[in-house]
């Protein structure tokens, strides 16, 4: 499975994949399992670096940060590691803590049971995409559209331009249903892709569909398996 770092164009979105998929499964387990992985979580929310992949982090400090002692905290990390959640990048040395690299590879695969509990959309997202068969040669194929609909095309298209990962990610499962003068009405596939870009690209939604056509006054978001 090839995961790759959250960085770039839809970068958040993707750090928020990992700690939902991350949070559910941890909900979804016996107590100690819990608290392992809400440990890991908050180590991870309050230290760990996304753009160098590095968790750098006196063990005392996670010691304060989980409410444990440093045995606890050595037996966790020590797990982590067993279970390639974390990666050791360098040792610690004199005035200097160790190094953790981000096993998001493994951690997205050992969360992959509880996807589908999140939402069909979110699972879609997640699982790597088949590759395509080669092209014949003798046929040829006219483009088809990324989606159907009078207006959201067009805005879908102007937002993918300017940050594709986001669009790939968020916005391409969304349909466009009929509304009242001046309303650009989406349905999305599942309730956590509704949620999401009800909460997070409203906004943006809503200035591309003025760029396209200046009578929208509003973007609604419905969900289709409300």
């Amino acid at each position: 499975m090839s995961t790759v770092r959250p960085l770039g164009n839809g970068a958040a979105a993707r750090k928020y994949d990992l700690l939902t998929a991350l949070g559910t499964m941890g909900l979804a387990a016996t107590p100690g399992e819990q608290r392992l992985v809400l440990r890991l979580m908050v180590a991870i929310t309050a230290r760990y670096n996304w753009a160098s992949d590095t968790l750098a982090v006196a063990q005392s400090e996670l010691a304060k940060l989980w409410a444990v002692d440093e045995r606890t905290v050595k037996r966790a990390m020590a797990e982590y590691r067993a279970r390639g959640w974390l990666r050791l990048k360098r040792q610690a040395a004199r005035g200097r803590v160790a190094e953790y690299g981000l096993g998001i590879e493994r951690l997205m695969e050992d969360t992959r049971p509880v996807w589908a509990i999140v939402g069909p959309d979110f699972a879609a997202r997640l699982t790597p995409a088949e590759p395509a068969p080669a092209p014949d040669p003798k046929i040829v194929r006219f483009p088809l559209p990324a989606t159907e609909g009078i207006l959201w095309p067009r805005v879908l298209q102007l937002i993918a331009e300017s940050d594709g990962d986001t669009a790939r990610a968020w916005l391409q499962g969304l349909g466009e249903e009929p509304g009242p003068q001046g309303v650009l009405r989406l349905v999305a596939r599942g309730r956590y892709q509704a949620s999401y870009v009800r909460t997070h690209l409203a906004g943006r939604l809503l200035a591309a569909a003025r760029r396209v056509d200046p009578a929208i006054t509003s973007v609604e978001i419905a969900c289709e398996t409300a």
